[in-house]
């Protein structure tokens, strides 16, 4: 699991704190970071933590997590800290915590394939159910709500080159992978009712394919997982169809940027569109790419087409994501796919 000390991780730490941003605004208030083992939560703890020992803003963070057990194997270097607090309990339970919390970023939730052939039950719980409880603290509490929400909520979207975040396409609810975006449709749509009812604070970034150290290269099921897993393992790389269709990755250092972006520059109940649109690549052209980065490795490409009905993943053209409004509060791409295939395949590796 990603140490805090990682030296990649620390290298994107000074990244993100470099980033022209009022951090300051954070300073001496508390924030609760729901789904806390997750990926881009944990470079989010681990940021909050680095803003603690690099400016000692006297931020309180309190992870809320699932499995204690789990979390305390992740976050064990920063465990003793003063200022970090593990709160072990299910989203889909009222929210425990007894302190005054000024933001809430909720982050809890799941997109692994994995879980959406064999649990989508525990996604639709975690979208819907988690998000009620969320935003019912926030009520009590008087706070402010980050929300996590997807690129997949917009469905099916034809005859446009990129979508604006007031466009939006079809989801079939019956489609087997609609879990996860029709969970994440009801989620927004609490918070835009929370905040017509009760005068919530909540701004939302609609975030597409992120990767970087910390993601699950175990037997995940996404093809930006499965590559790293590979390279990072000495595998040849097995491609299970032609490879022709098109993804955009965007770097974790980007995204955690865009996120605080949002929360610190962004306009109350507003919703920010978060991808890498500049470095569109066939899954063809990335294993191809990934094997060309680490020649040492002395690994290849392969392929394997089978002629299989992949229902957990979409099967819609893709459709970039319009990013100016998030562009237009200073955010944008800084770290290259090359570069950060490069930097997630050595956070792997013991440095």
């Amino acid at each position: 699991m990603l140490q805090y000390s990682n030296k990649v991780l620390q290298s994107d730490m000074l990244d993100i704190i470099n980033a022209n941003l009022p951090y300051e605004s954070f300073k001496d208030k508390s924030v609760l970071i729901t789904g806390a083992t997750g990926m881009i939560a944990t470079y989010l703890v681990y940021f909050f933590n680095f803003l603690n020992t690099k400016k000692q803003y006297n931020i309180k963070i309190y992870a809320l997590v699932r499995n204690k057990k789990k979390a305390e194997f992740l976050f064990k270097e920063i465990l003793n800290e003063d200022n970090f607090f593990l709160l072990e309990q299910d989203i889909e339970e009222e929210i425990k915590l007894y302190e005054k919390i000024e933001w809430i970023l909720h982050l809890a939730s799941s997109a692994n394939p994995q879980t959406i052939l064999k649990n989508p039950i525990s996604i639709i719980k975690a979208n819907t159910i988690g998000t009620f409880n969320v935003f019912e603290f926030a009520r009590k509490n008087n706070a402010k709500v980050f929300f996590s929400s997807t690129r997949e909520i917009y469905g099916k979207v034809e005859n446009i080159d990129f979508i604006k975040e007031h466009e939006m396409g079809i989801v079939d609810p019956l489609e087997r992978r609609a879990c996860y975006p029709e969970s994440k449709r009801v989620s927004e749509t609490i918070c835009q009712s929370y905040a017509f009812q009760y005068g919530i604070d909540y701004r939302i970034a609609r975030i597409a394919h992120v990767y970087g150290p910390g993601m699950n290269i175990d037997n995940d099921g996404r093809i930006m997982s499965d590559i790293i897993s590979d390279v990072v393992n000495n595998r040849n790389i097995i491609l299970k169809s032609n490879g022709e269709a098109l993804r955009a990755f965007c770097y974790i250092s980007d995204a955690i940027i865009g996120i605080l972006t949002i929360i610190l520059k962004g306009k109350k109940n507003e919703i920010y569109n978060l991808s890498n649109e500049i470095e569109e690549i066939s899954i063809k052209n990335l294993a191809e790419l990934a094997v060309k980065i680490f020649p040492e490795k002395n690994i290849k490409v392969e392929y394997q087409v089978l002629n299989l009905n992949n229902f957990v993943y979409t099967d819609y053209k893709r459709v970039g994501l319009d990013n100016k409004k998030l562009n237009l509060l200073g955010w944008d791409i800084n770290i290259n796919l090359k570069e950060g295939i490069k930097k997630t395949v050595k956070s792997f590796e013991k440095i």
